[in-house]
């Protein structure tokens, strides 16, 4: 059993209190699943209208906590960032879709929130730039990315 903590949670997805919603990951296999939970209190701020005698926690929140913890499932797969690279590199220069990026990662462009995406592309910028290669994945806004080549 695989069990994760709130700063290994935080080195897996970007969100931050008080917009993160898994206080501990019990369980989880990575790129398949992760059974986690969310630490409430009756001082939650979101307890005071959302009904005020009979206290329920909005299911807008417990989807978000739902989608959290399985973000951290798909996005703790580490050959992800090798296979990001790649790709890049093979089309080195040239501008990589997000959805064929997508499709090399998860096999579907159907149903991948643009944020798992995104948190695996930082996380391989994050691990270029310690080997002195930053800069060197370029964003192409809201289309995909491009390796820079050598100057």
């Amino acid at each position: 059993m695989k069990a994760l903590n709130i700063e290994q949670i935080q080195e897996i997805i970007p969100h931050r209190h008080p917009f993160l919603l898994v206080d501990a990951i019990e369980d989880f296999e990575p790129g398949e699943f992760a059974v986690g939970y969310k630490c409430v209190t009756y001082r939650e701020e979101f307890f005071r209208g959302h009904f005020p005698k009979k206290a329920v926690m909005p299911g807008v929140l417990i989807l978000e906590a739902l989608a959290q913890v399985g973000a951290v499932a798909i996005l703790s797969v580490p050959e992800n960032q090798g296979k990001i690279l790649k790709i890049l590199l093979e089309y080195a220069g040239t501008e990589v879709k997000k959805e064929c990026i997508s499709k090399v990662l998860w096999g579907t462009t159907e149903y991948i929130d643009e944020n798992a995406l995104q948190v695996n592309v930082t996380r391989l910028k994050k691990t270029l730039k310690a080997l002195g290669l930053e800069n060197r994945i370029e964003t192409i806004r809201g289309r995909g990315y491009r390796w820079k080549r050598e100057q």
